[in-house]
């Protein structure tokens, strides 16, 4: 199991029965791959889809089905095309119940930064600050590190995402949750030590006497 698909799968534990729920581009997406059987769930795009379903079989693409990222999608029974105004209007309106988005960094308020590297071409921010501000819930699905360096930081130094503190992050390493008090950590990876996340995390984080191993299933 990749690192990747450690992450999808605990991401995937975090999604509720009955809830709608936003999933960025790259790695986020996996996370519908990993669902339970008995999760019934409706995937939301700020493009206007409400029911987003699998990338459809090769040759069955539609080219006025999308994700928000432009790949090709499936709809499921009671899926809704809606005009993006409206489905911008659910997301600022807090009426969307998670969004799971990539990160480049997260610092010790649990600010994110995920949209830019200054100096790098890039087409925009998109919907990810009003995710960031409007969700119920966000969660940060990423690696632990890029190249060896932390990503998890005492401080951003990319450029924020939106103001406002994220609700978990999801590593191959670790889950931990932004509080009042700090980076908390709750979980560490499959065979990963507590001391292996301390390393690896520039941001300094508060460990309880037991940290229990992530559940994946």
């Amino acid at each position: 199991m990749n690192a990747k698909e450690v992450i999808a799968r605990r991401v995937a534990l975090e999604i509720e029965d009955g809830m709608l729920v936003n999933l960025g581009i790259g790695l986020p997406s996996m996370v519908a791959n990993f669902l339970p059987e008995d999760v019934d769930i409706f995937f939301q795009a700020e493009n206007g889809v409400i029911g987003l379903g699998a990338r459809p079989p090769e040759g069955m693409e539609d080219p006025d089905l999308t994700d928000a990222g432009g790949g090709f999608v499936t709809a499921v029974p009671g899926a809704a095309s809606i005009d993006s105004a409206m489905s911008f209007g659910l997301i600022r309106g807090g009426h969307l119940d998670m969004t799971v988005l990539g990160g480049l960094q997260v610092d010790e308020r649990g600010y994110l930064a995920n949209w830019m590297v200054p100096g790098k071409m890039v087409p925009g921010m998109g919907g990810a600050m009003d995710l960031v501000a409007g969700a119920k819930k966000v969660v940060v699905a990423m690696v632990h590190t890029a190249k060896g360096n932390p990503k998890i930081m005492p401080e951003c130094t990319l450029p924020l995402t939106a103001a406002r503190r994220i609700s978990l992050i999801v590593t191959e390493m670790a889950v931990i949750e932004p509080t009042d008090e700090g980076l908390a950590l709750r979980e560490v990876g499959p065979g990963v030590t507590v001391e292996q996340v301390v390393e690896a995390t520039a941001a300094k984080l508060i460990v309880p006497e037991t940290v229990p191993e992530m559940a994946l299933a």
